[in-house]
């Protein structure tokens, strides 16, 4: 049985000082995960270890380096969602919680919500999941920026992951801080199923990009649904390469909505795809065709793939 994984860490500008950082940090995410899968291990712990890294990384908006709203503080946002059964978990708004990513997982594997803000907070706790003060998941490069309003050419965006396992399961996860000065409580597409994520026996989809455009398109759904070659089949008939459903994605999205988006999508097959419309998008992947895990920042680096 194939095994891949796929880490994206933001459809974004990625300024010349910062290109071997996302590089670096997504090449760590995708080893994370891809040590799990070779040893065996499921989709699920795959893409909570890849996006545990990124969480970790002040590179990535998501966990610690995530953007500050409208108060000069890191609310965050996470989910993750997989193939056989369809189960989901999310959580959003979220403050001093250090992996997001950790407590969607939980909430997934115990019942299927999406928990706000203290509710979130109450379970991670309740759950024994990694707490801290809210002010640790805030860098001082962050902090910085907000304070002195200064314009930001790496706009950091939204991280995930989708994996495929030994036995078949597809798993997609997702995690954010948000947009910069958003109003406190704002919620993106991050945690929404079938917007920021979207996982079937079909393939696994994670999302990135400006959330008030992607949730009207429903952008990670949609482009699972293209895998079908028709978005409204479902027979499982995968008669379109990822890497093409995932250009039709973003190209309704361009026809429908103005804003940057991107996508990362994984069929049933292992076969990859990624697709967006901002200047750069950092992603990485590995599967067990290659002898080492592939990196880039765009899609003018990464070879041709084969239709």
């Amino acid at each position: 049985m194939t095994i891949a994984i796929v880490v994206h860490g933001g459809a974004k500008t990625v300024s010349p000082d910062k290109e071997q950082p996302n590089k670096e940090g997504c090449l760590a995410a995708v080893q994370a995960g891809w040590q799990i899968l070779e040893q065996g291990g499921d989709a699920r712990a795959a893409v909570e270890a890849a996006i545990r890294v990124l969480e970790s990384d002040q590179t990535f908006n998501a966990g610690f380096g995530s953007t500050l709203n409208s108060e000069g503080e890191v609310e965050v946002d996470a989910a993750m969602m997989e193939s056989k059964t369809l189960r989901w978990g999310a959580v959003a708004a979220v403050q001093g919680l250090r992996h997001p990513i950790s407590a969607a997982r939980k909430v997934m594997e115990e019942k299927p919500r999406l928990l706000v803000a203290r509710s979130g907070e109450r379970f991670a706790r309740e759950h024994g999941l990694e707490l801290c003060p809210k002010e640790d998941l805030v860098s001082q490069e962050q902090r910085q920026e907000w304070e002195e309003e200064v314009e930001v050419i790496d706009r950091p965006n939204t991280v995930g992951c989708v994996a495929l396992d030994v036995n078949g399961i597809l798993v997609a996860g997702t995690s954010t801080g948000g947009t910069t000065g958003q109003p406190q409580g704002r919620v993106g597409d991050t945690a929404l199923v079938g917007s920021g994520l979207y996982a079937d026996h079909r393939g696994a989809c994670s999302t990135t990009g400006d959330g008030e455009s992607i949730i009207p398109v429903v952008l990670a759904k949609t482009a699972v649904d293209f895998l079908s070659g028709d978005a409204a089949s479902m027979d499982g008939v995968l008669a379109v390469h990822p890497e093409q459903a995932a250009e039709k994605a973003i190209e309704v999205l361009k026809q429908r909505v103005s804003g940057e988006a991107g996508c990362i999508l994984l069929d049933q097959n292992g076969r990859i795809g990624w697709a967006y419309n901002s200047q750069d998008m950092a992603v990485a992947y590995m599967h067990d065709e290659l002898q080492q895990p592939a990196v880039f920042i765009s899609k003018e680096d990464e070879a041709p793939v084969n239709m």
